[in-house]
């Protein structure tokens, strides 16, 4: 009899707690969203959610919402979570793995490359007024997100150079800090070169891109200087070179302040995800739709929008190779 009325209390506890009235402010804190957009991704994934059961003590869409949430916002172990709202741990394991699926299955919708030529030339005008740089739509970079080790076979896979075990997830970002791809299958010990070869952008990219009109990326020294993808002089000879790099650096760093930004949002990928590798790799990916989400309703980290300014691109004619064009977009846009 005891037990069964140390059950009622917690699940009358759980079932209060989503009604405490919590302002934006607070639920941000908690769950990275403000009520209202917490709402709009319960209606983006309810429908595939929602339990099919009459018993009153089902969990709602939202409280499922939740529990991901701030599992992915805290970073804390699924036990602690699941103290919070007053379920098992295997209850917040049931519900993370579900609703973590169905923000994945929202990726190719709010995680999309520039292809077309509006979207391409905007994204070209927007990179250039930011420090000068012509014809970006892009700029690309790896970044390590720290899983448990996977044990043998693949352990050593898994330790990338600093070390420690992790997820080699591959990034783009356009100007607004959004994140217009992501690869997040390889181990740790992967080197960035070769995540981009094999990844569906690289692959895209290769076989699509023409000309200059088409755009480029911007990656460091780790990455091939391409026709498609940019990197900087590893040793500067002139002024021309040198503010190529100045130039190039500034403009990447829009990657780097993703990173940041995505991290601290999501405190799961600065910490540990404690998962086998294929649930960790889905556990990136929502987090990267969720990260889109928040800067499309308007969550905080907005940056202010600086003044437009247009860029005549002139043509590139000339062997088609990663170097040539580095040398053509210095010259041209350097050379002062």
């Amino acid at each position: 009899m005891a037990e069964f009325y140390l059950y009622r209390n917690a699940r009358n506890n759980r079932q209060h707690s989503l009604n405490v009235d919590l302002n934006d402010e607070e639920m941000r804190s908690r769950y990275r969203f403000s009520n209202e957009n917490i709402d709009r991704i319960c209606d983006l994934i309810g429908g595939k959610i929602e339990r099919s059961t009459q018993r009153s003590n089902a969990l709602s869409v939202k409280l499922q919402v939740l529990i991901t949430l701030r599992y992915l916002a805290s970073g804390n172990f699924m036990q602690t979570v699941g103290d919070t709202f007053c379920v098992d741990k295997g209850t917040v394991s049931r519900v993370v793995k579900s609703v973590v699926s169905q923000l994945c299955s929202l990726k190719n919708r709010f995680i999309t490359f520039p292809t077309t030529a509006e979207v391409v030339r905007r994204e070209q005008n927007a990179f250039y007024n930011m420090h000068g740089f012509p014809c970006v739509i892009g700029c690309i970079d790896g970044t390590h997100v720290r899983i448990l080790s996977p044990g043998s076979p693949a352990e050593r896979d898994y330790v990338n150079r600093k070390n420690f075990h992790s997820i080699n997830v591959q990034v783009t970002c356009d100007s607004r800090g959004l994140i217009t791809s992501i690869n997040a299958a390889w181990p740790g010990a992967a080197h960035d070169a070769h995540v981009f070869r094999s990844s569906a952008i690289g692959k895209y990219l290769d076989r699509h891109h023409r000309s200059l009109e088409n755009g480029v990326l911007l990656g460091d020294s780790g990455y091939p200087c391409r026709t498609f993808l940019l990197t900087p002089y590893l040793n500067a000879t002139n002024a021309v070179q040198e503010r190529y790099n100045d130039s190039h650096s500034k403009t990447r760093c829009c990657i780097e302040r993703l990173f940041g930004v995505w991290k601290r949002r999501f405190h799961i990928l600065h910490a540990e995800i404690r998962l086998k590798p294929e649930k960790c790799s889905n556990v990136i990916i929502a987090c990267a739709v969720l990260h889109n989400l928040a800067k499309l309703w308007g969550e905080p980290e907005v940056l202010p929008e600086d003044e437009l300014r247009y860029v005549e691109t002139p043509a590139y004619i000339g062997h088609q190779d990663g170097r040539g064009i580095r040398d053509h977009i210095a010259n041209n846009y350097f050379d002062r």
